[in-house]
């Protein structure tokens, strides 16, 4: 069986941190919470989101409040986004790890209908197994998507040997959930701080991740 690796998309394989906190300012707006620095955000930010905006609020958002924010950050996500690009190396790393007879797939939490096309047009969708974005409500944990996602592959992946290679801690507990290994990047949502006491590997670069990712579940 091949060492398989899960991807994720936001702030891993995509650089749009600055179109996140561009996005994220401007839900904050709606509730009258002020802008964030990216340093105060990779600080503070926390899945289930939710959670991160009773931090910030002192209180839970109200089911009002809540749509407010979701439909302000996904709005203006999608004007910023758009000129955000890959992280530095992707293409290749994808390329080399396929080439040297692995697998791998993408699981994200940007919705499917959303995620599909913009994966597409980077050119990166032959690299993978499969491409799964989030179905239902925003703002959730991912490991029952990844659960879903790895019973998708069905035979052609062991969890054993799959290695998710995420930006957030919930990225992890996704993986040691489903039985699977975890690398955490630092490039995305998360501070070094945040992510090391989740107990995985942490690393500052998506090459370092791949290497490793080859030693843990080869």
């Amino acid at each position: 069986m091949r060492t398989h690796i899960v991807w994720d998309w936001n702030g891993t394989l995509f650089h749009d941190m600055e179109a996140v906190l561009g996005a994220s300012n401007a839900a904050f707006a709606t509730v009258g919470i002020g802008p964030m620095t990216m340093q105060e955000y990779r600080e503070q930010y926390e899945i289930p989101i939710p959670r991160f905006y009773q931090r910030l609020l002192g209180r839970m958002p109200s089911e009002a409040e809540w749509l407010r924010l979701d439909d302000a950050f996904h709005d203006r996500y999608v004007e910023l986004s758009v000129a955000c690009g890959l992280t530095d190396g992707a293409p290749q790393l994808l390329s080399g790890w396929q080439q040297a007879g692995h697998s791998q797939s993408l699981l994200s939490m940007y919705e499917h209908a959303k995620l599909l096309p913009v994966v597409e047009a980077f050119g990166l969708t032959s690299h993978f197994l499969r491409v799964d974005g989030r179905s239902g409500p925003s703002g959730g944990q991912k490991a029952e998507h990844l659960a879903r996602h790895l019973a998708a592959l069905g035979e052609h992946v062991d969890p054993a040997r799959t290695v998710l290679i995420g930006d957030a801690a919930d990225d992890a507990l996704a993986a040691l959930a489903a039985g699977a290994h975890a690398v955490l990047y630092t490039g995305g949502s998360h501070s070094r701080e945040k992510l090391e006491p989740v107990g995985v590997p942490v690393v500052d670069s998506l090459a370092e991740a791949v290497e490793l990712a080859g030693r843990l579940a080869g």
